[in-house]
């Protein structure tokens, strides 16, 4: 199957902002169906790096191509629990995913290798190399509440991120609740825009506001400046 690279823009908003393109996109786009009753859901993101700080050191330089890995739960459920490799790579984004078991999920946690096995996922095999090879180890959890929107033109994902927070406590990923600090000035918020070949007009112009600053700097590297 062929991998599809997608655009992707982050901005910071505070939350009239937010409360003013909710209420336009609301006519324009649907909420996520994994959203839930109240259109929000929780992410829980367990995120790594090596002995070097390579992954921070090449988010705060740009290096292009870069990757990062994760492990992601939502709610704070452990029914689904995915492991992932984001690469950015010429301003677009590319996510690979795999699901892991919970027992895969705990030794990983530990930052402890497995066994060499060809049976594993590319990707798990990737980590799992890296981790033998450049010390890979969890080093920073990332939590925040999205409220996501979605398109069918030009498969567009807007998604309203808030309470963005950071942990270093890696071994409490699959707690119910975790203990963490928030990483953003209060009131602010992130605003990201995601789509494929192209952003419809109608909701580019929806979506509009003077104040809105773009920015270059993922949850991941805010979380650990702020750790």
């Amino acid at each position: 199957m062929a991998v599809k690279y997608r655009h992707e823009f982050k901005y910071i908003c505070n939350e009239m902002e937010l409360a003013v393109i909710a209420g336009r996109l609301q006519r324009l786009m649907k909420p996520d169906k994994n959203a839930g009753e109240k259109g929000i859901y929780n992410i829980r993101s367990l995120y790594f790096d090596d002995y070097y700080n390579t992954c921070f050191q090449e988010n705060e330089a740009g290096t292009d191509p870069r990757e990062k890995f994760r492990i992601r739960i939502y709610n704070a459920a452990t029914s689904r629990i995915t492991l992932e490799l984001k690469r950015k790579e010429r301003g677009k984004t590319l996510k690979q995913s795999c699901p892991i078991t919970i027992e895969q999920c705990q030794q990983l946690m530990k930052g402890t290798p497995f066994s060499a096995n060809s049976q594993y996922p590319p990707i798990l095999q990737k980590l799992n190399y890296l981790m033998q090879t450049r010390r890979m180890k969890p080093i920073i959890i990332v939590d925040y509440d999205r409220t996501p929107y979605v398109c069918q033109d030009g498969n567009v994902r807007v998604t309203m991120d808030r309470n963005i927070s950071s942990s270093p406590y890696v071994m409490d990923f699959l707690n119910l609740s975790i203990r963490k600090r928030p990483i953003m000035p209060a009131g602010q918020h992130i605003l990201e825009v995601k789509y494929d070949e192209f952003l419809p007009d109608y909701i580019i112009k929806n979506i509009e506001i003077s104040t809105l600053r773009q920015t270059a700097f993922s949850k991941f590297y805010l979380c650990r400046i702020y750790k």
